[in-house]
């Protein structure tokens, strides 16, 4: 499956953003979806990530509160919506996907990944 991210840019801090990631075909639904971001010098590191149908989410300590990530399978679109974004947010954001059923946090069990939409928070 071929994975599209998209809806970075340049705001200031305590601003927010909508993130798309939108698939090529109509089995993304039988995907587990995440995102994870990259810092300039920084590991990849997890961000969120949803259920097949969308019933399930779990977000990392460093976004909880501020971001949400949901799917709508009709349109084979995840988001990731953040609000009240900070400086240390500033990374390329990626969106992955797992055919494996498995919820995990790990980058490594997702097979799929888009190219990464990058996003500054100014201070």
């Amino acid at each position: 499956v071929q994975l599209q991210a998209s809806g970075g840019g340049l705001v200031q801090a305590g601003g927010s953003l909508r993130l798309a990631c939108r698939a090529s075909e109509r089995t993304f639904r039988q995907y587990t979806v995440g995102w994870f971001r990259q810092a300039p010098g920084k590991e990849r590191e997890f961000v969120a990530r949803i259920s097949r149908n969308g019933g399930s989410s779990y977000h990392a300590d460093s976004v909880k509160g501020r971001f949400t990530i949901s799917r709508d399978n009709a349109e084979n679109t995840v988001y990731l919506q953040m609000n009240s974004l900070k400086p240390e947010d500033t990374a390329v954001y990626y969106c992955a996907a797992d055919g494996s059923g498995v919820l995990t946090t790990r980058p490594e069990r997702y097979d799929y990944w888009g190219q990464g939409t990058l996003v500054t928070v100014s201070s």
